[in-house]
């Protein structure tokens, strides 16, 4: 197998919002970057600035898109928006907080929580349908470039489906990995599909805290 058949893929959560601090559901709610998430995006562009990368594509959700935007600032690539890598959607769960869900529906809470495949919230997506939208988008967007290096911004829940795509992981497995906010996760695509070679590298991250996001 030629390198001109292999993508490398640099794959990003996008950084921290009020949201993620609160431990509310956002899905496909447009909610953006917080002060520390806007410092981390703008630490990520700084790391990146070092790597060979051809091409950004971002969600097209307000926090992705910020953070990407830090890097495409610095490298001048344009950033391609694409609704395939948007979070999952949850339905009438978005906008509450792991509380109140599991307070109104602890029922759909424990099926959620099992990771049942076929579950989804009234109005969202069913897990098996985001992993194979998710996966799908990524794959897609992989074979328009081989043999050169992508960085795509993402969510949280992509990034879970792109970790058991690349581990070849069932849907129903327990996680065990993180997940953070503006870390970098590598993998790369081959015709015989993705594969993990690093994982939530987030030394770039070291001493940012809130403090210094606020200055």
């Amino acid at each position: 197998m030629g390198l001109d058949t292999v993508t490398t893929l640099l794959a990003v959560r996008h950084g921290e919002t009020a949201w993620n601090r609160e431990r509310r559901i956002q899905g496909h709610m447009d909610v953006p970057l917080s002060p520390l998430g806007e410092a981390q995006a703008q630490r990520l562009a700084e790391v990146l600035a070092g790597e060979p990368i051809d091409a950004i594509y971002a969600s097209d959700l307000m926090r992705a898109r910020q953070t990407a935007a830090a890097f495409a600032a610095r490298s001048g690539l344009p950033v391609g928006e694409d609704v395939g890598l948007r979070e999952r959607g949850f339905g009438c769960f978005e906008g509450l907080s792991w509380t109140e869900i599991e307070a109104r529906w602890p029922e759909q809470v424990l099926r959620w929580k099992r990771r049942d495949p076929d579950f989804g919230a009234e109005g969202g997506e069913r897990l098996r349908d985001f992993y194979q939208r998710a996966v799908g988008a990524v794959e897609r967007l992989a074979q328009a470039h081989p043999g050169q290096t992508l960085l795509l911004v993402a969510h949280g829940g992509v990034m879970d489906c792109l970790y058991r795509a690349g581990r070849r992981l069932p849907l129903e497995a327990p996680r065990s990995w993180a997940l953070g906010n503006a870390t970098i996760n590598r993998l790369l695509y081959t015709p015989a599909g993705l594969s993990v070679v690093g994982w939530n590298d987030d030394l770039h991250l070291d001493g940012l805290g809130l403090d210094e996001a606020a200055a």
